[in-house]
């Protein structure tokens, strides 16, 4: 996985190609996650910084080329073998440069990461240094999980174990022959939802985002027809103070268990989302190796082929409940869901979940993507899925929805 950013050339910054590739060179310099030592023959994975080396930077020429040359940067994984966790491209016209393409490796930031590093090319470009103290580094957090934050790990596998016998050891039901390629993906683009999730967050003092992962999970748990639903989320782990502003990968997954089996409203669901969501957080900072041989010991499946619970990413920027600007009355968003476009992405044929739910920005819009195994959530279904969130969100905006939210969900999946 990549992180991919075009960077506007701020106005009043020096644009000759020497100046931004000179600014380049400092921000990498400036981080030692974007320098990592080679592969470690034995003894596993090693944290540091090269203290030297070449990045190549693709030049390119054209007023529109930004878009393009990002996607020429992302088609490639990362061979971590042999090239350092980034790619760099400046995009010129009338020779001087207009935009600055940078590709991160998912395996050395995360999201807020590569925004801070982002923010030092921006500051380099315009000084032509930075004064402050370097931020904490990969190698710093290391240094903290083995040492003074090693007691976090034992509570969180502790709580992954005890949860996860809670689940049931399948979801969704085999519908038909997986087609080609056997992981798919819907996304549907709804102004009705993104007015409705507003509305009902607004209207129960919420994040957006509980009531989307409510309304994942109410979905999910009607679909797979089971009272215990678990939810995978990724999780920040950027709480703590000293972890805040580090450049490192700190993300990990959390595991959200919702109870469902004394038949809640919808508005008695949310705060019961809130917390399972808070207990996932507080236990998304985990030694792998220690939870994976605790799984083992209990007899639990780890990263071992595809996950049948489904995972969740909330990818939005954009998370208030501002409702500033928009009709509110129920004609009008009801009137909306007319507008609403599900078509089908990019497929893949391997895949680490059965199902995957992100939500995404769009202008005006939200958007709610599903890639899931079409021998168990084939186009027709996956589109029914997404349209049930929208449904259910829609409907939570207005009014309180008893259980069981949405009628013959079993019919649906079928059909």
């Amino acid at each position: 996985m990549s992180l991919r950013r075009i960077v506007p050339m701020p106005r009043r910054a020096p644009a000759d190609v020497p100046s931004v590739l000179g600014a380049l060179a400092a921000a990498v310099r400036g981080h030692s996650p974007l320098r990592p030592p080679p592969p470690a023959a034995a003894g596993g994975p090693r944290q540091g910084g090269a203290p030297a080396g070449q990045l190549p930077v693709h030049i390119v020429e054209g007023d529109d080329a930004a878009d393009a040359v990002a996607d020429a940067l992302t088609s490639t994984p990362f061979d971590h073998e042999r090239e350092w966790p980034q790619r760099f491209a400046l995009v010129l016209s009338g020779g001087r440069v207009r935009h600055v393409v940078c590709v991160f490796s998912h395996t050395t930031v995360d999201f807020r990461a590569a925004e801070m590093v982002l923010r030092d090319l921006r500051l380099l470009v315009l000084r032509g240094a930075i004064t402050s103290p370097p931020d904490p580094q990969s190698v710093d957090v290391a240094r903290r999980e083995q040492g003074i934050d090693r007691q976090r790990s034992p509570r969180a596998v502790a709580y992954w174990v005890k949860g996860f016998g809670r689940l049931p050891p399948d979801t969704l039901p085999l519908l038909e022959a997986p087609a080609k390629p056997r992981f798919q993906r819907m996304v549907l683009v709804s102004e009705a939802a993104d007015t409705a999730v507003r509305m009902a967050a607004t209207r129960s003092r919420v994040t957006t985002s509980t009531v989307l992962l409510a309304a994942t999970a109410a979905v999910f748990s009607r679909w797979s027809g089971t009272d215990i639903c678990g939810i995978h989320t990724m999780v920040s782990n950027r709480a703590l103070p000293e972890y805040g502003a580090a450049i490192a990968k700190l993300n990990q997954v959390g595991l959200v268990i919702v109870d469902t089996s004394d038949r809640p409203g919808f508005a008695a669901l949310l705060p019961r989302v809130w917390r399972a969501a808070l207990e996932a957080y507080r236990h998304a900072h985990y030694d792998p190796d220690e939870l994976a041989r605790a799984f083992e010991a209990a007899g639990y499946p780890y990263e071992s082929g595809v996950s049948p619970h489904c995972f969740l990413n909330d990818i939005r920027l954009v998370t208030d409940a501002d409702l500033f600007g928009r009709d509110t009355g129920e004609e009008a968003v009801r009137a909306a869901l007319a507008r609403t476009t599900c078509e089908l992405a990019e497929g893949f044929e391997r895949f680490t979940w059965r199902m995957r739910v992100q939500f995404l920005d769009a202008p005006r819009a939200i958007g709610i993507a599903v890639t899931g195994d079409t021998a168990y959530l084939p186009p027709p279904a996956a589109e029914r899925f997404l349209r049930d969130i929208e449904r259910l969100v829609v409907d939570a905006a207005f009014r309180d929805l008893p259980w069981p939210w949405l009628p013959n969900p079993s019919k649906g999946v079928a059909s």
